[in-house]
C-alpha cells in the first residue's frame, strides 16, 4: 500500500472512534488552532492542562468553543507536563501533546522512571513528509531524540518505525539506511551499521520490513541516480522511511524537506505507552493537525 497524502491521516483518523487527548501547557496559540480544528473533524476530545486563563485568552482570540472541555488549571509548565503523563497513567486519555513547553520538561516527565511512559524501549521520532518531488509519504527517523545511536539502538528506531508504518498500513516498508557514500568503509561508522542492518534484515534479525544500505540519499530516493553507480536493489527509488546515522543528520534533512522543498510533515515520538506529539513551534498548523491525525490512527 502507498499513502500519497497526509490526508489520509486525516481520513482514516474520521473513521476511527474518537480518541481522547491530553495537551501538557496549553496555552499555546498555535496548539488551540490545531485542537480546534481536529475536534471540527471529529477526530479528538480534549483534556487542556495548563495555565485556565490564557487558555481561555487564547481561545477567545482565535473563536474556539471551550464549552465541554475539561480544562485543569496549573500554571507551571513542568507541573502540568507530570498532570499530563498522569492522566494518561489513569486511562483518562490515549495521546499526549506538548503545548507551551521546553521540550526537556516535556520530555523528563515522559521519561520518569516511577511516573513515566516509558514501556522499556527506546523512544524515537519519525516524521512523515508530504513532498511535491516524491510519490508517496517519505518517513524519517530520527530527526529529534536520539543523538548518537548505536547498532542496537538504530535496531530498536528500526523497529518502533515498521512497527508504526505496518499500523497505518505499510504491509512491508522499504527502509533505506543512509549515509555520506553508498560503500562500506571503517572510516564512517554509518556505513557499518547500515551494511550490518541490512545483513541483520536479510537473516531475519529484523523482521516486516526492507533495509538495504548504506545509500546516499541521492541513490536512495532515485532510481535513475542508482542504476549510474550500479545499484541493484528493490529500496531505490522507492522508501518508505529513511534511516538517518544521527541527530544532526537527520535534523538538517527533515528542516531541509520543510524549509527548502516546501513539504509537510506529521510527526510523533514513538516507543512510549501512547503516542506522544512533539511538534516545533515552527510546525505550520496543517502539520500540527495532520500530527494529531497521525497519533490518532495509531
Amino acid at each position: 500500500m502507498q499513502i500519497k497524502s497526509l490526508n489520509y491521516f486525516i481520513q482514516k483518523a474520521k473513521n476511527t472512534p474518537t480518541k481522547k487527548l491530553v495537551v501538557a501547557a496549553a496555552e499555546d496559540e498555535p496548539v488551540l488552532s490545531a485542537i480546534s480544528e481536529a475536534i471540527k473533524e471529529n477526530i479528538i476530545e480534549p483534556i487542556l492542562v495548563g495555565n485556565a486563563k490564557k487558555i481561555e485568552n487564547i481561545a477567545s482570540l482565535i473563536k474556539f468553543s471551550l464549552s465541554g472541555i475539561e480544562i485543569i488549571n496549573e500554571e507551571n509548565p513542568s507541573v502540568a507536563c507530570k498532570i499530563a503523563v498522569n492522566l494518561i497513567r489513569e486511562g483518562r486519555a490515549q495521546i499526549l501533546m506538548k503545548g507551551l513547553v521546553g521540550t526537556a520538561d516535556y520530555l523528563r516527565a515522559i521519561l520518569d522512571k516511577e511516573n513515566g511512559l516509558r514501556k522499556g524501549e527506546l523512544l524515537s521520532h519519525i516524521g512523515c513528509f508530504e513532498l511535491k518531488n516524491y510519490h508517496k509519504i517519505l518517513s524519517l527517523t530520527d530527526a529529534a531524540q536520539n543523538i548518537s545511536p548505536s547498532l542496537e539502538e538504530k535496531v530498536s528506531i528500526i523497529n518502533n518505525a515498521v512497527d508504526f508504518l505496518r499500523r497505518l498500513g505499510i504491509e512491508k516498508p522499504k527502509v533505506a539506511c543512509v549515509a555520506a557514500v553508498e560503500t562500506v568503509t571503517t572510516k564512517m561508522q554509518a556505513t557499518i551499521d547500515a551494511a550490518l542492518l541490512t545483513v541483520m534484515n536479510r537473516r531475519n534479525q529484523i523482521k516486516g520490513c526492507i533495509i538495504d544500505g548504506p545509500l546516499g540519499f541521492d541513490n536512495a530516493i532515485s532510481s535513475e541516480a542508482a542504476h549510474h553507480k550500479g545499484i541493484i536493489s528493490e529500496v531505490v527509488g522507492d522508501p518508505d522511511l529513511i534511516l538517518t546515522p544521527d541527530i544532526q543528520s537527520g535534523n538538517v534533512l527533515y528542516k531541509s524537506f520543510t524549509y527548502m522543498a516546501g513539504g509537510t510533515v506529521a510527526a510523533v515520538i514513538l516507543g512510549a505507552a501512547v503516542p506522544v506529539i512533539l511538534t516545533s513551534r515552527a510546525d505550520t498548523d496543517r502539520s500540527k493537525l495532520t500530527s494529531i491525525a497521525l497519533a490518532a490512527c495509531y
